[in-house]
């Protein structure tokens, strides 16, 4: 019976010495320009997961600032506007990808030109009104630089997509260094993000039975979520509009309760 790992090791060993015959048989000029290329190549390596490094660190900071306005109006309300926060770095095979489509070169500098989703933070509220307050309210951070906003909420896509995107611009501050960095976030309600995900798994089922019937189907359900999203915030105003309005003293009292509420 064989060793299995004393043979992969001697084969490897075998094809390693082989390859160490072949090169010097070379000429030195050419030793010489393999060995300047392959010192070029891991530096431009290490130079991308630098880049990886602070994306990820901007992509904290912007997933920072929301759970902040989230803990102030969870203090100052009792109630919290953001029901959950996701994050996503884009992939290398993803980048290396929409690279190729647009024909630009995979370089440090194109990539941080031509992509502006790499860093991704996906909001998701409870209602439509709060999508726009939480925006609003990110967007007065004297940090935060608008690129591009798509409210894709009051002007949906064909195919039924709602969503508010933002790119964004945010500092990263590293030991020695400031550096700004894009940001693209996404905010939604539930309902519009349980709808999204659906979409998605159609977009990359081309060879699906009935696809166009069930883009049709999704399409309808699209406006049946934006219709009881609107409903679902009518009715919280109302009842927000029917309760007692509190006095100046019972606002204080509930203020000072509040000290001890856990801050999360």
């Amino acid at each position: 019976m064989y060793d299995i790992d004393h043979f992969d090791s001697h084969t490897e060993s075998s094809e390693d010495e082989a390859f160490s015959e072949s090169l010097s048989l070379l000429p030195e000029v050419t030793l010489n320009f393999l060995h300047t290329r392959t010192m070029q190549f891991m530096g431009k390596m290490v130079d991308y997961k630098e880049l990886r490094m602070i994306y990820a660190c901007a992509m904290k900071e912007a997933k920072t600032k929301f759970e902040v306005l989230n803990t102030e109006f969870n203090l100052q309300y009792h109630r919290n506007p953001i029901n959950s926060i996701q994050t996503r770095l884009k992939s290398t095979a993803s980048i290396t990808s929409k690279l190729a489509r647009l024909r630009k070169p995979f370089t440090i500098e194109s990539i941080k030109e031509n992509i502006n989703d790499i860093a991704g933070v996906r909001v998701i509220c409870s209602y439509i009104d709060d999508i726009f307050m939480i925006a609003d309210a990110f967007l007065r951070q004297d940090d935060v630089t608008l690129i591009e906003k798509k409210d894709y909420i009051t002007t949906p896509k064909s195919n039924g997509y709602r969503s508010l995107h933002l790119i964004i611009q945010i500092p990263v501050f590293l030991a020695e260094r400031r550096i700004d960095m894009k940001v693209e976030v996404q905010i939604r309600t539930i309902a519009m993000d349980f709808w999204a995900s659906l979409e998605h798994q159609l977009h990359y089922k081309n060879d699906l039975e009935g696809q166009a019937e069930i883009a049709e189907q999704l399409k309808q359900c699209a406006e049946t979520i934006s219709k009881t999203d609107q409903e679902m915030m009518n009715i919280r105003m109302k009842m927000e509009a029917i309760s007692n309005t509190p006095t100046e003293e019972e606002m204080l009292l509930e203020k000072f309760s509040r000290i001890d509420t856990p801050i999360e």
